[in-house]
């Protein structure tokens, strides 16, 4: 057989050109996952390696704050809200007291509104050293973890020192801080109230995070792998961030340089000198980056507030029995996560009539379903860990 009858067979063949349809694969991430930062479900349809469409499904750990609290007094609820984000529990307290405080007329001592203010920022840092040393143990980097939560430690254990818990300090007192033990009204007693040795030791632990901020550059920000999984993966764009109420350092790495620290004044924060970090790109790069500078703006705040720390008492006079007048106002601040608001609705008795608390881990969420559609399979992880979120914060 001739060459040219081999080529008039190879033409005769029909060739068919069949793109095999394949249904989507439904995949379940969660509901329990270690990544998923608590007890959360994603529902993935998903074609090969790219995501259709995501669902997450919530509430699996519901507690009900908002309706526990319309059956307790207001210095109960503090109590409450101090476990809806356990990772920085100080933090939660503080918008509710200064609410109450302001349908009161209250204003605290100045001294009392520094330490809240110490004690707030290293609730921040506490939150950004589990993200900064967990986030990177999603993308399969073990070591980062125990380097980072070793100075965590250092910090916990000064809040510890001060209100006596580590994770929910029940701290906060409707016109100030909680007293300390046997202090009372001798001027010289109240000032004393800061343990012996925590301003000085506060110095020293803040000066060693600074350390391991330096250190994650290198270890983490300059790791090759790191940077191929975060660089352009994720990307929330600044008119999806505000439509979805993304808040917090996630709404800063889309770069808006929006802080509540800087608007309103809860605490305060505008007597102290400190930067607000923005990313350029709005990545999973960005989102660790902005969290990264955070802790170094918190600990240029802790020291500012330590060496200018006022004497004084820690508690305004408020009534034996607090009863809050008739009325309603709304409370926020800017917390690890993002925004943390209450809405306190007062008929003037011991409780809320109605508290409606407006928390960043909700809002921040409910940008998955757009946010993960379009991306790859394998970077679900890497998306859904850069939003840092804690399930107490969503189901409240």
């Amino acid at each position: 057989m001739t060459d040219q009858h081999l080529l008039a067979m190879h033409h005769s063949e029909v060739q068919v050109s069949v793109e095999l349809e394949t249904p989507d694969v439904t995949l379940n991430l969660g509901p329990q996952h270690p990544s998923t930062h608590g007890v959360l479900r994603l529902i993935a349809k998903v074609d090969g390696e790219v995501i259709n469409e995501v669902e997450p499904v919530i509430g699996y750990m519901h507690r009900g704050y908002e309706k526990l609290a319309e059956v307790r007094t207001y210095p109960q609820i503090v109590a409450l809200v101090s476990r809806i984000d356990w990772v920085s529990g100080y933090a939660s307290e503080v918008p509710l007291m200064v609410a109450v405080e302001r349908l009161m007329d209250i204003v605290p001592p100045d001294r009392a509104q520094y330490i809240r203010l110490v004690l707030t920022e290293m609730a921040r840092i506490s939150s950004h050293l589990v993200f900064l040393s967990s986030y990177p143990l999603e993308l399969g980097a073990p070591t980062p973890l125990m380097h980072a939560l070793r100075e965590r430690e250092r910090i916990l254990d000064l809040i510890e020192m001060v209100t006596g818990g580590r994770f929910h300090p029940n701290f906060n007192r409707v016109g100030g801080v909680k007293p300390a033990a046997g202090a009372g009204s001798n001027q010289k007693k109240v000032v004393q109230d800061l343990p012996e040795g925590f301003l000085g030791q506060t110095l020293a632990a803040i000066q060693d995070v600074v350390g391991v901020c330096d250190d994650m550059e290198d270890l983490v920000l300059g790791n090759e792998i790191f940077l191929e999984r975060t660089k352009g993966v994720g990307i929330i764009p600044v008119d999806k961030a505000l439509a979805y109420g993304v808040s917090g350092p996630n709404l800063r790495a889309s770069g808006v340089r929006f802080d509540i620290r800087k608007t309103d004044d809860y605490l305060p924060y505008d007597g102290f000198d400190f930067d607000i970090p923005a990313g350029e790109n709005g990545d999973c790069f960005d989102r660790y980056w902005v969290r990264l500078q955070e802790i170094r703006e918190a600990s240029k705040i802790i020291r500012q507030a330590v060496e200018t720390m006022p004497s004084g008492d820690l508690q305004a006079k408020v009534p034996r029995i607090i009863k809050v007048p008739k009325g309603e106002v709304y409370v926020r601040a800017e917390n690890p996560k993002g925004e943390m608001g209450y809405h306190v609705v007062s008929e003037g008795g011991r409780g809320p009539y109605r508290l409606k608390i407006r928390s960043a881990s909700f809002s921040n969420l409910s940008v998955l379903p757009w946010l993960l559609k379009g991306q790859l399979v394998p970077d679900i992880i890497a998306i859904l860990g850069s939003l840092d979120f804690v399930l107490g914060d969503v189901d409240r």
